[in-house]
């Protein structure tokens, strides 16, 4: 009996193996639920780009914005668990997004599997060169003088910059006007010209703006001042104790992919995050890789997801 088991469970095992084996043999499809441009667009494809070397097999991207990424999610969820279709998305999404929508085509912890958190980036407060603000202090001050009248642009109902902002206005006691965009690069480049006034822009994206004098850098949304700009404070310091917020990028997979294939390229990405020309390319972007095996993305969307359904809850924000 115990023999007639032993082959019955070697027969089943004996097709996975030998496609593990072979894998991969074709190219591989990564979504990202956003504009191309953005902050987690720009994270994907420089990844893509490591592990089609890595790997022997290219890597697409597709674009598929919309609804705060969930647009992009639902079709992820949909894809065949084969190893060969992923998600690249931000916690905008796989933590924020639940708390907004009501009737969502999937669910963020059943139709997932987690692989790897590949990173985070620091969210600049940032504006306008038309703000005459020159530090946090002093736009908090323009803030509370001209409640309401200074708008600021997000990346959409529910993205990580409209939650920072959320958070900022709640923790400092100021109001203003929220501008919502379908992705993170639209709304940056409603700020560069002057069509909103202020917004948290993930460093990756803001660095160059911030350099050419486009963009004028306030502080850091996290706890410590960032190495690429050092001279910049951060929002605790600035006068705003306890604020801390964060981009954070992670890759999933449909639920039911094969344990091997996602544990393979969880290895694969912390392979690619160690090597130096692509911890160049995030220094100088200012995203801080993290890696390690997908219970480590599994714990931060726990903890991240309970974080901003506090902050959701207790500002009411909601789908217009």
């Amino acid at each position: 009996m115990k023999r007639r088991f032993f082959v019955a469970a070697l027969a089943l095992a004996l097709p996975f193996g030998a496609r593990a084996q072979d894998y991969p043999n074709k190219p591989i499809k990564l979504l990202i639920p956003w504009a191309p441009g953005g902050s987690t667009d720009q994270l994907g494809r420089i990844l893509t780009v490591k592990l089609s070397e890595q790997m022997g097999q290219p890597w697409v991207i597709e674009n598929k914005p919309g609804a705060t990424g969930t647009i992009g999610h639902a079709i992820a969820a949909r894809s065949a668990p084969d190893g060969y279709n992923f998600l690249f998305a931000s916690n905008s999404t796989f933590s924020i997004a639940s708390h907004l929508y009501k009737d969502l085509a999937y669910d963020d912890v059943k139709s997932f599997v987690p692989v790897s958190w590949a990173g985070f980036n620091a969210q600049i407060l940032s504006v306008h060169p038309s703000v005459p603000a020159k530090s946090y202090a002093e736009f908090v001050a323009l803030a509370k003088a001209k409640p309401g009248e200074i708008n600021f642009s997000t990346a959409g109902v529910g993205a990580t910059s409209h939650l920072a902002t959320e958070l900022l206005m709640s923790m400092a006691g100021i109001r203003m006007t929220h501008v919502p965009y379908k992705g993170g690069d639209p709304s940056l480049q409603a700020l560069l010209a002057g069509e909103t006034k202020m917004s948290f822009v993930d460093i990756s994206s803001g660095r160059p703006h911030f350099a050419a004098g486009k963009l004028r850098p306030l502080a850091t949304s996290t706890p410590k001042r960032i190495s690429v700009m050092p001279d910049l404070p951060t929002i605790a310091e600035s006068g705003l104790a306890g604020f801390e917020s964060m981009t954070a990028f992670g890759m999933w997979a449909p639920a039911g992919t094969p344990g091997a294939i996602v544990e393979r390229v969880a290895r694969e990405i912390d392979k690619a995050l160690a090597t130096e020309d692509v911890k160049k390319v995030l220094g100088v972007q200012g995203v801080e890789p993290v890696g390690g095996p997908p219970s480590r993305l599994a714990e931060f969307q726990k903890a991240d997801t309970a974080k901003w359904g506090r902050i959701i809850k207790e500002r009411g924000i909601k789908f217009e």
